[in-house]
């Protein structure tokens, strides 16, 4: 599906010299099987982006080509049977508003109207998207292959690719038993086969089929066609038409992984043994829910496999290490609704240089290197099938493959009461329990058990000291003649500073969007330090190194696990800090932005004067073989001045009061600093300019039609988290991009881009509107300013 689309969106764009391999027949891997659910209701707007445009594939195919897709307008329920789900689903009914996709919440009763023999006397209710369909998966596939063809597209089956080449760091073409095929652009849209044929490549692509379930029922006399498409989580079920039946499937815990060391070399259109005994008691639940199934024949239990990852979310885009090398595979039994738009999204990419659509979500360069182990896989991805139709909770932490990567200082924090939650791997202190209180989540969608304790961390580093591990973030040395260089011409700032000083910089795209968020600390004339977050890591140092020229001698080297990392933050940090150390602190002798190294207890580390927290602070780079005496000898100093160790929960709602970006959230690749206001960090006249500057002075000449708005809800008792529509005068002007409650302002504060009416609009009317974010289907009123709400000045770091 997804290759067959990718083709035929490329010829449409008039590229003809193209051509796709099919390892066996086309359909024979997972597509042959597929249910042929059309649903919008996806986890963020990138992923509900490209539903939409496969929807008018679906619609528009039959026309271009001649072919038919077998596509119906049939829409879709969602069920809830609580409280709590349904406040869930219309959650996620006001995120697909925000993306212009009709959703509506609705009673029980008139589910039942829309679905005759539905038992809905469980329901708290049910959302309903309209426009939702279904469609035949082989059919659909067929038809742009018969459209690839008709216009020049080639296509070769039973021919598996059996390598990449590469050359100079970019794809080169393929190998297969008949030859070599010369390309400057490979996708591999492989399915199931995607961990392998990314490994042929050196590419890592973390995916595991596992065992997958439908049951396709004897014809039901009187049963109307074209009934809505049910889905009904409770039940760990989906239900729709098929012929005079019904097609009842499953996303049901308790599968297992298939082929795991290695998928059969004569796989095709394959088959997994039946096993009642696991299915059947979902199955039995389900004629609860239709009791028309319990008096119904079973004409097939079907069982295949079908390619989960470990996130939940599909790898689609350019690979890292391997330029014009595309990956499109581990759609999580959403390839066939995402599979014609995902196609349609990389033939624009292909053909125009950058994809149409934000899409951090997916990236390839997402992934950490344990994520490909088997072992790793067959546990979280497990996990992942697990979880797909349970409460999906914010801040639900995974249970499975868990204790991976440890701070030098995990143990420490651990005994001081630290609950973790996990990010590539590592684990991070994102809370931390008094004496007495357990160690564990307990989820809500308002104030979670965690809430208290997090809000004194918080007010602890706003009005004393706070202590954050934050090892985890990524750490690049770039050394070398030319590094200067290459970082002045990577970062809008300018990173041409005296040795011992910090720039907080963005790295452009040709047109200007944020591919990177980091600060660049310079070492000495040939050295420096750029600090990243542990999810970008990997996809900031592919852009930084794709950005050395052949003729630039500059080196990136990972030095993550061997430096240790403390914030120490807070009106107090100062106080702290000079009690332990020779070096003069002061704001005259250690001024904003300075680092250098410092003698701490018996040690040096490495001291850099910044915040993510909006305070005064330190943050310091310690030698992990140092990193627990420098830890014992903060805390052992810091009762006397308040200390308190703070987590990620903390540092995420003190950064939100000050409206700090955070990439793949407020800001990524389509984003501009003008736009994210972050004009501040950029240098306009820096000698040689940089990546992306004349395409932000062509939008400063154009005038800005967005920008990112910090908003304050005026209910403190509600709670907003990302992809809430944001309405200005009652119209729907943006969406919420991260959002977290501001334990000092007292309620919810969000970041969201506003569209204004036309480009050139004055920024005083982004803040002058009437403000309310859509929150579970209710409308919230909200302040919104383009200054931080806290300390809008910024006084307080630089005090």
């Amino acid at each position: 599906m997804v290759g067959c689309s990718t083709v035929y969106h490329l010829a449409k764009r008039g590229w003809t010299d193209v051509v796709l391999l099919e390892r066996k027949r086309l359909t024979s891997g997972t597509t042959w099987h597929a249910a042929g659910l059309i649903t919008q209701a996806r986890p963020t707007h990138g992923t509900r982006e490209i539903v939409r445009r496969s929807l008018r594939v679906f619609q528009e195919l039959p026309e271009e080509t001649g072919f038919a897709t077998g596509f119906e307008k049939t829409g879709t329920l969602h069920l809830a049977d609580s409280a709590e789900r349904l406040e869930e689903l219309s959650r996620q009914a006001s995120a697909a508003r925000a993306s212009a996709i009709t959703a509506e919440i609705i009673s029980p009763e008139r589910a039942a109207g829309l679905f005759p023999g539905l038992y809905t006397g469980d329901l708290a209710g049910a959302v309903y998207y309209p426009d939702d369909g279904r469609g035949n998966a082989t059919d659909t596939t067929m038809a742009l292959a018969g459209g690839a063809r008709q216009l020049g597209v080639r296509i070769f089956e039973n021919t598996p690719v059996t390598g990449i080449i590469r050359r100079d760091g970019r794809v080169a073409g393929v190998s297969t038993p008949d030859g070599d095929i010369e390309a400057g652009c490979v996708v591999a849209a492989t399915g199931m086969w995607g961990r392998e044929v990314g490994a042929l490549a050196g590419v890592r692509v973390p995916l595991q089929a596992l065992a997958h379930y439908y049951v396709i029922t004897e014809a039901i006399p009187g049963l109307a066609p074209g009934l809505p498409t049910i889905k009904t989580a409770p039940d760990y079920a989906y239900v729709r038409n098929e012929g005079a039946g019904l097609m009842v499937g499953f996303f049901e815990p308790g599968s297992y992984p298939w082929a795991s060391r290695g998928i059969p070399g004569d796989a095709e259109f394959t088959r997994l043994p039946e096993d009642w005994d696991h299915l059947g008691p979902f199955y039995e639940q389900m004629m609860k829910r239709l009791p028309v199934l319990a008096e119904t024949g079973i004409r097939l239990h079907f069982c295949g496999p079908e390619s989960f990852t470990p996130d939940g979310l599909y790898h689609l885009g350019e690979a890292p290490g391997l330029r014009d090398f595309f990956v499109a595979a581990g759609f999580n039994s959403v390839g066939f609704l995402s599979g014609p738009g995902a196609g349609s999204v990389l033939a624009d990419w292909i053909a125009d240089g950058r994809s149409p659509l934000d899409l951090p979500e997916t990236d390839p360069r997402r992934v950490a290197p344990h994520e490909t182990n088997r072992r790793f896989l067959e546990q979280r991805v497990t996990e992942t099938l697990d979880l797909a139709y349970e409460l999906h909770w914010p801040y639900q932490q995974r249970e499975s493959a868990r204790g991976l990567r440890r701070s030098p200082l995990h143990d420490r924090v651990a005994a001081a009461g630290a609950v973790f939650g996990e990010l590539l791997g590592w684990e991070r202190a994102n809370w931390y329990a008094p004496d007495g209180v357990p160690r564990r989540y307990e989820y809500a969608f308002g104030r979670q058990n965690w809430f208290e304790h997090s809000a004194r961390e918080h007010q602890a580093v706003r009005s004393g000291v706070g202590l954050f591990d934050t090892s985890s973030f990524g750490k690049l040395l770039v050394q070398g003649r030319d590094a200067l260089a290459v970082l002045q011409r990577v970062s809008a700032g300018n990173v041409a500073v005296e040795p011992g000083r910090i720039v907080y910089t963005q790295w452009l795209n040709a047109h200007g969007g944020i591919e990177s968020d980091v600060t660049v600390t310079r070492l000495d004339e040939t050295r420096f330090l750029v600090l990243s977050g542990p999810a970008t890591l990997a996809r900031d140092r592919d852009w930084l190194e794709r950005s050395i020229g052949p003729d630039e001698f500059a080196v990136v080297t990972d030095v993550s696990a061997a430096l240790a990392m403390i914030g120490v933050m807070g009106p107090n940090a100062r106080l702290l800090l000079q009690s332990l150390t020779d070096e003069g602190l002061s704001d005259a002798a250690f001024p904003f932005g300075a680092s250098r190294e410092i003698d701490l207890g018996c040690g040096f580390v490495r001291a850099t004067r910044i915040t993510y927290v909006g305070e005064l602070g330190w943050e310091l780079l310690i030698p992990a073989d140092l990193a627990s005496h420098v830890y014992e000898t903060i805390v052992s100093a810091g009762s006397g001045y308040g200390l308190r160790h703070a987590g990620y929960h903390a540092l995420d709602s003190l950064r939100m009061e000050k409206a700090y970006r955070s990439w793949g959230h407020d800001i990524s690749g389509r984003d501009t600093p003008l736009e994210a206001g972050l004009s501040f960090a950029v240098a306009w006249d820096k000698p040689g300019g940089f990546t992306g500057r004349d395409a932000l002075l062509r939008l400063k000449e154009a005038g800005l039609a967005r920008r990112l708005v910090q908003f304050a809800l005026a209910d403190p008792d509600a709670f907003a988290y990302h992809d809430e529509p944001v309405y200005r005068d009652g119209v729907l002007a943006g969406r919420v991009s991260s959002a977290a409650y501001g334990h000092t302002l007292g309620r919810t504060v969000a970041l969201g881009y506003v569209t204004a009416p036309e480009p050139g609009t004055p920024a005083s009317w982004y803040p002058a509107g009437t403000y309310e974010i859509e929150i579970a289907g209710e409308r919230v009123p909200a302040d919104a300013s383009l200054r931080p709400l806290y300390d809008p000045a910024s006084e307080r770091p630089r005090s």
